[in-house]
């Protein structure tokens, strides 16, 4: 019987560059599962659709058909009880994709590792699923600046999402291993090959 595959959960706030360490565990041979993506998928599915309109209003449907997004970011970001109400539609179905996809890779010889890019692993209560945590370590105002850069939010729409998670210092205190990402990406790429050798036995 094949060892089994360390699952590797990646923590840290928004912007920190949680995407960009699985990506570079990704070149080393590691599977990477992005929850984010994941959830995407789930949105333009007819049930999910159904339900979110259900919960929103048929106005969180933009002119395509599909959820707007951005709408119902804006709604769920300034309101606790709403986030719940899409988490109970959205989450089910994302941690059966990601446990599904887990035991696909685990039959895979030619994966290394497997890497969970979940920015709410922690806040879900699925630390259950990895072998080992990595927290991703970023000064403030370089996540503010990255945020800003991506084009996805600014600085209030993230201290806005970060209400909503749990305190960088407790994700901290989760893992086993720190990524220091306030360098350059090669900089960030050697922690990742150093860490990567330590955590699958590899030279």
């Amino acid at each position: 019987m094949a060892e089994k595959k360390k699952v590797i959960g990646v923590l840290g706030g928004i912007a920190a560059g949680k995407s960009t360490v699985a990506r570079h565990f990704e070149r080393l041979g590691c599977a990477v599962i992005e929850a984010d993506e994941i959830a995407h998928q789930i949105l333009d599915e007819s049930e999910s659709k159904r339900e979110i309109v259900r919960l929103f209003g048929p106005g969180i449907v933009d002119a395509k058909g599909r959820v707007d997004r951005k709408s119902l970011a804006g709604i769920v970001f300034s309101d606790a009880a709403a986030l719940a109400r899409l988490n109970t539609v959205i989450h089910p179905r994302v941690w059966a994709e990601v446990e599904r996809r887990i035991a696909v890779y685990q039959r895979d010889s030619k994966i290394a590792a497997i890497v969970l890019d979940v920015p709410l692993l922690a806040e879900a209560d699925r630390l259950d699923l990895c072998d080992v945590l990595v927290f991703v370590e970023a000064e403030q105002t370089r996540r503010w600046q990255r945020a800003k850069k991506s084009g996805k939010f600014d600085e209030n729409e993230l201290k806005k999402r970060e209400k909503f998670q749990i305190s960088l210092d407790k994700k901290k205190k989760l893992a086993h291993y720190i990524l220091r990402n306030n360098s350059d990406e090669s900089d960030l790429a050697g922690q990742v090959a150093q860490l990567f050798s330590t955590i699958t036995g590899s030279r």
